[in-house]
């Protein structure tokens, strides 16, 4: 164990389970990606996304239409605030006293000044909760360095303390939604294909999620110590299908409703020549409508709510490709404010400390529950090393990636 190690062990002592035990924290921290909320914040908020990456903005420009046609407005920005007021309501109606703040990696209200605000305000022991389930380097770690270098740019590395709550991906409260919205969007689409004559007609559950780059892929889980292979090399990959094959097995149990299903992707953004995970959404929906397929159901299974790559990439791209295919299709809600999904990230919190403690730790896949704290090396950063709150090591900087990705949502299309 390096020395790192250990004074991370020091301080957030975890169990071989890979727990971290139960602490008294003051307050939690919302963090999500952020996004633009007008015509002028469009080129600034891309630029965020793309530091140090060289980008000229009439290269921005041309990769902003999908925020343009929106009037500039992402709606990620509205749905935390809604979120956070709905975590507020929860915590509230269980006598739980800790305030919600709200911080964003690339728009106001920046991570920096948040935690700068509530060390103010007097809080000292802040327990993270992130708008990202599944594990790779920007669901789970680049939050922990998003976490690390705010605390060093403000002084207050040693100061305010900042832990994470486990990623949720396979938790009741993020995967029962789900089952409803597809239980509900298979219903939809056999309907109206009756009304069309067709009652029988084949149907195909798409899950969607952001497509990240095959590197980064095939590093989500590995670790130093992780002994467990993950079906396509992937833990990303892995929890995704676990949740699929979930939700499909609730659905047909409690509905009576099934159909074939599949995983696909969306938001590829950077260079042509790196590969990222495939297939496509759009070229999925023409595969199975060239095989007969006549209706569609589209699950967001990798997104908290419905922001500009929900409401663009899927509502937008891959509607309009249904239609041109003369498919019957529906788009099944994200989470958002579900009461079971505000509900259980509540009962995330509540895993973690030490009043109104929650010891059990459900999860509906084998792969979960994951980890509270990230393994060595685990979901590395090509990109370079940087500082990051406890649970992941600064060391695994290979070289630079002029591509980053984002699967947290609202990547620019370049």
């Amino acid at each position: 164990m390096s020395p790192e190690q250990q004074a991370a062990t020091a301080v957030n002592p975890v169990t071989e389970a890979g727990r971290m035990a139960p602490k008294n924290y003051d307050a939690v921290l919302l963090a999500s990606f952020g996004g633009p909320e007008g015509q002028e914040d469009v080129i600034p908020f891309l630029r965020n996304v793309t530091r140090g990456r060289g980008i000229p903005d009439e290269r921005l420009e041309e990769v902003s239409h999908h925020y343009r046609a929106n009037g500039g407005v992402s709606p990620i920005n509205q749905q935390n605030r809604e979120l956070k007021a709905a975590l507020e309501a929860e915590l509230a109606a269980r006598g739980i006293e800790l305030p919600v703040l709200w911080g964003n990696r690339n728009w106001a209200p920046y991570i920096p000044e948040t935690l700068q605000e509530a060390y103010d305000a007097g809080h000292r022991r802040v327990l993270m909760l992130t708008t990202s389930a599944y594990s790779c380097y920007s669901s789970c770690r680049q939050y922990r360095e998003d976490i690390g270098m705010a605390l060093t740019e403000t002084g207050l590395d040693g100061r305010l303390e900042v832990d994470k709550v486990r990623q949720y991906f396979d938790h009741p409260g993020f995967v029962e939604p789900f089952v409803e919205g597809t239980a509900a969007g298979l219903a939809e689409v056999r309907a109206k294909l009756a009304e069309a004559g067709t009652p029988d007609a084949p149907v195909h559950v798409l899950f969607a999620t952001h497509s990240i780059p095959t590197r980064d892929a095939e590093a989500a889980g590995r670790s130093e110590d992780e002994p467990r292979q993950f079906e396509e090399g992937s833990a990303y990959v892995a929890q995704h299908l676990a949740n699929g094959t979930a939700v499909m097995a609730r659905v047909k149990d409690e509905s009576g409703l099934d159909a074939p299903w599949s995983l696909v992707y969306q938001s590829r953004s950077g260079a042509p020549h790196v590969p990222w995970l495939e297939p496509d959404i759009n070229d999925a929906i023409e595969e199975l409508a060239g095989q007969g397929v006549k209706g569609v159901v589209i699950v967001p299974l990798g997104f908290v709510s419905d922001h500009m790559e929900v409401v663009w990439d899927l509502d937008t791209e891959a509607m309009e490709t249904c239609a041109n295919l003369g498919l019957v299709a529906t788009r099944v809600p994200t989470p958002g404010t579900h009461r079971k999904f505000v509900d259980g990230l509540v009962d995330l919190i509540c895993e973690r400390t030490v009043a109104n403690n929650i010891s059990d730790r459900p999860a509906l896949t084998d792969l979960g529950p994951w980890y509270d704290v990230c393994r060595p090396g685990c979901c590395a950063n090509f990109r370079g090393e940087k500082p990051t709150i406890s649970g992941a090591d600064t060391t695994v900087g290979t070289g630079h990636d002029p591509y980053p990705s984002d699967a947290a949502g609202e990547t620019a299309q370049l």
